[in-house]
């Protein structure tokens, strides 16, 4: 239970709905016991009207009064449990409804690290299914576990007030009933477990099919991904069959202890009648009881099941829900107008989830408006700059600065607010081109969309859609070439009008022609702006007023084109090699 503690500051959130719901429980179990008194009378008022040989009319009056009492109670009893589902399933909607929204929360707080450990089916299934069993336990659980506490209390005090040993006798095979119920909703919870296990195995590997399914054409594993999945779906099946075997021992297991207590009930009752110790109507207002203590009783096993499950689900979002973002804002947050000097102090930075140091102290400045170029081989270590730049992820060591400020004391949105970013792989969303562009740039015009498109050299392309900007784009805009993607990713970082734009080798999957007109037209643009361009081609180095050089995460050399292709090194090297390339 101590993982459902957790969820004790959701309650407190809807007192009202709580102590409510307890009020019409309380209410529907009285109004549920009643009617047993009124079948007694009435089979005791028909047995002692033929006994005397009484007016048949008489005794239809006192049926028809009887029946009118008994609906009536019934109907007050149906009333309350309306409003009894009304406040505590209600309130578990509630609950499951803001829980939901804060694991999502929690998720976008969540640094890179994370996700790079976790599959993205995994992270559904806790947000979806487990979820869902939580509510269950915030919902039917809370609620048949508190009627069946009053139900069943009220009911054995009504019983043992009639007839203490018929109601021993009666209610022998419960405990049975209890035990038995126990063991199958263990054997369920443990089996549903690893059901729920199984069917995140089978949304990870779904969601990579589908991501992947360029890949997989181009590669012709279809039918072996196909298989894959028949072999995780077959899993699935069996684990599901298992579950569903101790499922059906349910009903009749419940079904046979139930008719057991009322045949001891009519037995030992009937052989009470005939001692003259009880009246027939006991044994009518017995079987009634049986009848009432049959679901709260049969209800134990399944809400035991119900908190087991809700146990099990709510440790794996938990697991989740304890995970301390590393890049956390500060208390007290740095908000300032951005000017766009950055300095990197002796930065060094390693990658927690596999080791690798990406970075060694790095030391080097942008000025304010500087557009400054950084190159280097594969594996240099370029991007940590931009990630580290976007605080995405703190420095292992040194300090990041903006504006003589670290980094760190930043407010995160207003930070990433001043940043242009385009990424070395473009993400779009599945909406229209428009909506891509302008994602990020509240109540943006369409002029400004389009004025954007241009300069990033995609207008035409767009045009050339069948519904141009208002095109809808599939999923990762995977209907867009890699190129077109890169220069829509583009237009949306120019969108923002940043006092910061960072490029991260954004013109990879572009032809050299339209890489030159994109630099054309970025030239005039970045005028005032502070940016970093970070590739490995050498076409951009005359937008540069100055190049850094990166190898083995060092900054091996800093200066002008003319500078570094001058001195031997890393630059000469690169601009050489690419040089014969393109010769």
């Amino acid at each position: 239970m101590r993982a459902l503690w957790s969820l004790n500051p959701y309650f407190l959130r809807y007192p009202w709905h709580l102590l409510g719901g307890v009020v019409f429980v309380i209410a529907s179990a009285v109004f549920s016991v009643y009617p047993a008194i009124y079948i007694r009378q009435a089979f005791d008022t028909v047995s002692e009207a033929l006994r005397l040989q009484s007016d048949s009319g008489a005794l239809l009056r006192a049926l028809l009064g009887y029946s009118a009492l008994i609906l009536l109670l019934s109907a007050l009893r149906g009333a309350f449990t309306f409003l009894m589902r009304q406040t505590l399933i209600v309130m578990s909607r509630h609950i499951e409804y803001e829980l939901k929204n804060d694991i999502y929360r929690h998720y976008q707080d969540l640094d890179q690290t994370f996700y790079r450990r976790n599959a993205t089916g995994d992270l559904m299934n806790r947000i979806s299914e487990d979820v869902s069993r939580v509510r269950m336990y915030l919902g039917p659980g809370v609620m048949y576990t508190i009627n069946t506490a009053f139900s069943t209390g009220l009911t054995l005090v009504f019983m043992f007030q009639v007839d203490p040993k018929l109601s021993w006798i009666t209610l022998a095979p419960m405990p049975v009933l209890v035990w038995a119920i126990y063991r199958v909703s263990t054997l369920i919870n443990q089996r549903s477990h690893a059901v729920q296990e199984q069917q995140s195995a089978i949304s990870t590997l779904a969601q990579e099919t589908f991501s992947g399914i360029r890949v997989l054409k181009v590669y012709g594993l279809e039918a072996e991904q196909t298989d894959r999945y028949a072999a995780s779906s077959e899993k699935s099946y069996q684990l599901n069959r298992d579950l569903y075997r101790v499922n059906a021992l349910f009903a009749p297991l419940m079904m046979l202890l139930v008719g057991l207590s009322t045949v001891l009930t009519v037995w030992i009752g009937g052989e009470g009648v005939i001692e003259g110790r009880l009246s027939p109507g006991v044994i009518a207002e017995f079987v009634y009881y049986v009848g009432l203590l049959t679901w709260p009783i049969a209800s134990i096993g399944w809400v035991m099941s119900l908190i087991q499950r809700a146990e099990a689900s709510m440790e794996r979002i938990n697991d989740f829900m304890d995970v301390v973002p590393a890049v956390q804002q500060p208390n007290s947050a740095h908000q300032a107008q951005v000017q766009g000097a950055w300095t990197f102090e002796n930065v060094s930075y390693t990658y927690p989830d596999s080791g690798i140091q990406a970075l060694r102290d790095v030391s080097f400045t942008v000025n304010p408006g500087e557009t400054v170029v950084v190159v280097g081989r594969t594996g240099s270590g370029k991007s940590s700059l931009v990630g580290l730049m976007n605080r995405l992820m703190d420095p292992s060591q040194g300090r990041v600065l903006l504006d003589g400020v670290d980094l760190r004391t930043w407010d995160l949105q207003a930070l990433r607010a001043s940043i242009g970013t385009v990424p070395q792989d473009p993400f779009l969303f599945s909406d229209s081109v428009a909506d891509n562009i302008a994602f990020g740039s509240l109540n943006a015009e369409r002029s400004d969309v389009e004025r954007q498109a241009e300069l990033a050299d995609v207008a035409d392309d767009i045009r050339g859609f069948p519904q141009g900007f208002d095109t809808v784009v599939g999923e990762r805009g995977v209907t867009l070439s890699g190129g077109q993607k890169q220069r829509v990713s583009i237009a949306r970082a120019l969108m923002k009008q940043p006092q910061v734009l960072l490029f991260d080798d954004a013109l990879s999957a572009v032809d050299t022609e339209t890489e030159v007109t994109i630099l054309s037209n970025l030239k005039a643009r970045l005028e005032g702006l502070t940016a970093v361009l970070i590739t490995q081609r050498l076409s951009c180095v005359h937008l540069a007023d100055r190049i850094i050089v990166l190898e083995d995460g060092r900054v091996a050399q800093q200066g002008s084109h003319s500078e570094l292709v001058a001195q031997p090194g890393v630059y000469a090297e690169l601009y050489a090699l690419q040089s014969q390339q393109i010769s």
